[in-house]
């Protein structure tokens, strides 16, 4: 360790006592902590507003204090553009082994890459930790001589693609192993294929200029007028013509799947290749069933599976599951790539349709191995696919607790204990990040699953619920539910529950969602608290649950978060006639899109898996999942009982035509 490392654990020891929750100057350890603190605070504030020349004169006010790493780190940052590589390499040496010492040679890498100084990259490599910046390693990749047995240029792809920004590092690597030959033009063409689809037209542009200029002179008025485009044009002739065409339909598709499906059929088929074609139909497909159309399917059934995306493919098992079509499911999960074929969500629906189509036992043994991978406790689907083999969810055993020696350790750990001081005197984006590095351990190759349980008990004692549950969570074979799902304000939740007949344990598995039990939690739209509530609704709910008086500043109050947001829990519930999964659906998104997902009248009545899984909006199809499989657990852990998640998610269909719609004014 070195002897800067050493100091600071010792000076974090001093100050971060693990019997008390409070920070240190709030503990009586005098004035001058505090001023530290409050120095500190305002560095971060000058960080985040550019404030180079504060940030220089703030900084010796918080030399020796536990959070400094920080405080230099914000002050080399701000001005490392003109900073000497020197004073670079004194910070490294001086903040060795801490997270603020590969967070700046991550930022240095980045500069280094776009001043193109690959000597002085190369040379710094070899000491990044982190490894998780897809700039980076795709400058790496870059420099990286070839090596029998490794697919550099499958690399380089599989970073460009997941890139989302038009960021320098994987434009340069892609741009560098096309003109080594390495990448093809179809290569590129994905790209800005991906980037149109996803509505990032500088991306596109980006990528069709490492071909050419023309080859992406026509994005503007693809983006603008993608109608006009398709109309101005009786053929394509050319590879770039055929590109334009088909960028044009997924622009269109998008917005109008009708009308792409239209102009694809009537007059580009004849004109595109087979492969492009399918294209054009996954995303119009993928869009149809975004709507819940009932043509999804139709224009699926255009495209060949093996040259749809994992996307689209997603899309068309998802269509296919609305309509009962297994066959359709089955081949779509068997065309997806060996990496999304290992999602249990796909998973499951791909043994699902083996066992609803099985002809043989062979069939159905190979439908049972699916669900025994991923049969358990750990999500949904896990859940799902142990209920399918005929087991309730049940909490797990409980391993023995971290011994004093493995307290200790996590105690000494100079990372977790600045995380953790970070996060409590307000600081927790910075927290956060320190935590998660310090928990990841890059050194050491990670924390084993004792040191995860011993540093989430560190957390739990702090009170720092969500770096307890994401320590916790992140055990391979050591499940402690109690930590992984714990109860903060339990005699507050379940009373309040009780009283208004919720599931405290519903409560407990959207509370965990939602906010992960931090009580000043605000989200980037003005959602406040545990439950967070948006201030609209609040005000809506106050009046509806009878709480005169009620403020606006009291929303971030544990009692009245807890009382409005129960309170319009349940009236979202009542008015779904108890379905928790449209529930969990409306407290996200809004109860209006839930009665619109639900279908028309004649809709199918779908399980609710299958329901959940076709909500258009990907974070409140995923919050749907957690909530419900959050609420399972914890209903497994409250009662002590075996439970079951299908008898929670039920049936999805519907209303009927004289169902009252007891709470139509829901905001």
């Amino acid at each position: 360790m070195q002897f800067h490392t050493i100091l600071t654990s010792i000076a974090l020891l001093g100050c971060l006592s693990l019997s008390s929750t409070l920070p240190v100057h709030a503990q009586g350890k005098g004035a001058s902590r505090a001023q530290a603190d409050d120095a500190i605070l305002e560095m971060g504030q000058a960080f985040k507003q550019g404030d180079r020349k504060r940030l220089t004169v703030l900084l010796p006010r918080v030399s020796g204090h536990p959070l400094e790493p920080w405080g230099a780190y914000w002050e080399l940052r701000a001005r490392l553009g003109a900073a000497a590589p020197s004073e670079v390499q004194d910070f490294l040496k001086r903040y060795a082994g801490t997270y603020q010492e590969d967070r700046l040679r991550n930022d240095w890498l980045l500069l280094l890459g776009q001043r193109r100084d690959w000597t002085a990259l190369a040379a710094e490599l070899p000491n990044y930790r982190m490894n998780d910046d897809r700039e980076v390693r795709c400058y790496a990749l870059a420099l990286e001589p070839a090596v029998t047995g490794i697919d550099l240029a499958a690399e380089v792809k599989r970073q460009w693609y997941a890139q989302k920004d038009a960021d320098d590092g994987c434009a340069y690597a892609a741009a560098h192993f096309y003109e080594a030959k390495k990448l093809t033009d179809t290569d590129i063409w994905r790209k800005a294929r991906l980037a149109m689809e996803h509505n990032r037209p500088k991306v596109a542009r980006a990528a069709t200029d490492i071909l050419s200029p023309a080859a992406g002179a026509n994005i503007e008025e693809i983006i603008s007028s993608p109608a006009r485009f398709l109309s101005k044009r009786v053929v394509a002739a050319g590879r770039v013509a055929k590109e334009s065409v088909l960028m044009a339909l997924i622009r269109l598709g998008s917005t109008d799947p009708d009308m792409a499906a239209s102009v694809l059929e009537n007059h580009w088929s004849v004109h595109l290749t087979s492969e492009q074609r399918s294209w054009a139909w996954g995303v119009i497909g993928k869009h149809a069933a975004q709507r819940l159309s009932n043509d999804a399917m139709e224009h699926f059934a255009k495209a060949r599976d093996a040259e749809l995306n994992d996307d689209h493919l997603g899309w068309k098992v998802r269509a296919a599951l609305r309509q009962g079509k297994w066959k359709e499911v089955l081949g779509a999960t068997k065309a997806m790539s060996a990496e999304a074929a290992q999602d249990s969500t796909w998973i499951y629906w791909r043994a699902r349709a083996l066992l609803q189509l099985a002809k043989s036992e062979t069939d159905r043994a190979e439908a049972l191995r699916l669900l025994e991978s991923i049969a358990g406790v750990r999500g949904f689907y896990e859940q799902l696919a142990l209920e399918e083999l005929g087991q309730r969810i049940s909490a797990p055993a409980r391993p023995a607790p971290p011994s004093a020696e493995e307290k200790e350790a996590v105690r000494l750990n100079a990372g977790l204990q600045r995380g953790l001081y970070a996060i409590q005197i307000g600081l927790r984006t910075d927290g956060v990040r320190e935590w998660n590095y310090s928990t990841n351990l890059h050194q050491r190759g990670g924390m084993s699953d004792r040191e995860l349980l011993a540093a989430a008990d560190l957390a739990c004692q702090r009170e720092v619920w969500d770096r307890c549950i994401n320590a916790s969570d992140r055990t391979k074979t050591l499940i402690d539910f109690e930590q992984r799902f714990p109860m903060p304000h339990k005699d507050a939740v379940v009373q309040r529950a009780t009283q208004i007949g919720l599931d405290p344990a519903y409560v407990y598995g959207l509370i965990r969602q939602e906010s992960r039990f931090i009580m000043d939690a605000r989200s980037g739209v003005g959602a406040s608290g545990l439950m967070q509530v948006m201030p609209p609704t609040a005000r809506w709910t106050a009046k509806k649950i009878g709480l005169t008086n009620f403020k606006p500043h009291q929303i971030t109050e544990r009692d009245t978060n807890i009382a409005i947001g129960t309170g319009y829990l349940k009236l979202v519930l009542d008015d779904f006639a108890g379905s928790m999964p449209m529930a969990a659906a409306a407290y996200n998104a809004g109860p209006s899109r839930p009665r619109n997902w639900r279908g028309q009248t004649g809709a199918p009545v779908l399980e609710a898996a299958i329901w959940a899984e076709n909500v258009p909006f990907t974070e409140t199809r995923d919050y749907v999942k957690k909530v419900l499989s959050n609420t399972t657990n914890y209903a497994a852990l409250i009662s002590g009982q075996p439970q079951s998640l299908k008898s929670r998610l039920g049936m999805v269909g519907p209303r009927e035509v004289n169902a009252p719609e007891s709470n139509n004014d829901l905001p």
